[in-house]
């Protein structure tokens, strides 16, 4: 089944590091169906993390549509990023922006920016979506493309017009969950290459490039290690082990 969202306003947002942290690129997609407009954003930073980059694409798109009163609909890939709006940030808000242990919360600026943000439109007046990476949903694709190639230093040129003059017509169409979950589990391989090799050592988080890194250090010691095969996987590892960044 495919879901059109003809009467709201559409949000895809994405970030992308190259190295953790390294340079790294963010991209917004704003849709307004009722208008026939569809407005692409972006930006870069020279050192960074895909966390970062994440809740700054969601922090613009909020920005640049602060002043519209149509219920806001936001996909993105970010287990993270949902998290943090909608269950975490207002626990560190209540607790002076720290940790429940005292300690300084990641992104603080950010999150900050976006409670801020979030109270001023109304958390009622917007739903959160996450949608897994490369199973078909083409505002998800076009927004990791900005974000990838502004992380790369590539020139993007962002698109501001009509929908019906934008290259891809299927931009609106969200396939259902169900369907994400059929393609995702065609297209996975449990063999793949890693992205990096997590490990919780006596309760701390470390993080390897190779499993042969890994495995010195969890050998002989208290632990647990999973390979995650890419960004969005290792938030999803992070957010089963219950670690926050």
């Amino acid at each position: 089944m495919i879901t059109k969202l003809d009467n709201a306003l559409i949000a895809f947002t994405d970030g992308s590091s190259l190295g953790n942290p390294g340079p790294g690129g963010w991209g917004g997609l704003l849709v307004f169906p009722k208008m026939d407009e569809l407005i692409e954003l972006g930006g870069t930073k020279l050192k960074t993390t895909n966390n970062e980059m994440e809740l700054t694409a969601i922090v613009s798109v909020l920005s640049y549509a602060i002043n519209s009163s149509s219920h806001l609909h936001i996909y993105t890939d970010s287990q993270y990023a949902i998290n943090g709006a909608t269950k975490w940030m207002y626990g560190w808000a209540m607790n002076g922006w720290k940790t429940k242990a005292d300690e300084n919360i990641k992104n603080k600026e950010l999150f900050q920016s976006l409670h801020s943000l979030i109270g001023q439109r109304g958390k009622e007046t917007i739903s959160w979506h996450h949608v897994r990476g490369h199973v078909g949903v083409a505002g998800n694709e076009r927004v990791d493309d900005i974000a990838r190639l502004l992380a790369e230093g590539t020139n993007v040129k962002l698109y501001r017009g009509t929908i019906s003059d934008y290259g891809d017509q299927n931009i609106l169409s969200i396939p259902s969950k169900e369907e994400q979950e059929s393609i995702a589990k065609k297209s996975s391989k449990k063999s793949g290459k890693a992205f990096k090799y997590l490990a919780l050592i006596d309760g701390a988080l470390e993080e390897f490039d190779t499993w042969k890194e890994c495995e010195a250090r969890t050998t002989g010691r208290k632990s647990k290690f999973k390979k995650a095969l890419s960004p969005e996987h290792r938030d999803e590892i992070l957010i089963e082990w219950g670690v926050q960044q």
